[in-house]
């Protein structure tokens, strides 16, 4: 009997050792979805949360911060996932393009270069977005003949609603 324990001892200590150092395979990373503003009809909402001019008397001001607008529009998305930057701009600018911009994993920084009027406008856009809704922070700052002429700051948030009706 001691001749076998003698024998099996050894084969069992190498068996237990041979699998010390081996090392698992590591297991793979998971691979985010990525997440990507859906096109189609949106609802927006826009809630003065600063408005500063020149002129601006505290009741001009107080007004102002009472003010909100909803925007019921058909959001296009480009291929890249960029969406479309007049809507985003809402009243405060029209024909805007992106002067600079950052979008990936469910954050939007941007820069949009809009007219305004006699004016242009330059809005700063920061937040975050899921395929189906948006909550932005927005300062525009519109100048005539290289003034600033008025600031204004915004909480955006918006929804979709569904698919854009067909004309």
């Amino acid at each position: 009997m001691k001749i076998m324990q003698s024998a099996v001892m050894p084969l069992a200590v190498a068996l237990a050792i041979g699998g010390c150092g081996e090392k698992e395979a590591p297991a793979p990373e998971a691979v985010e979805a990525p997440i990507a503003i859906k096109a189609g009809e949106w609802a927006f909402t826009r809630k003065t949360t600063g408005y500063n001019t020149p002129t601006v008397t505290p009741a001009e001001y107080q007004a102002a911060l009472k003010q909100m607008s909803e925007d019921k529009l058909c959001l296009t998305v480009d291929a890249a996932g960029v969406p479309d930057a007049d809507a985003l701009a809402g009243g405060e600018g029209k024909d805007c393009t992106y002067k600079d911009k950052l979008i990936r994993k469910g954050r939007l920084i941007a820069t949009l270069s809009c007219k305004a009027g006699e004016g242009t406008s330059e809005i700063v856009l920061e937040g975050n977005f899921t395929d189906d809704t948006l909550t932005l922070g927005s300062t525009m700052t519109k100048t005539v003949a290289g003034n600033p002429t008025l600031r204004t700051t915004h909480d955006v948030t918006g929804k979709r609603t569904g698919e854009c009706a067909k004309t």
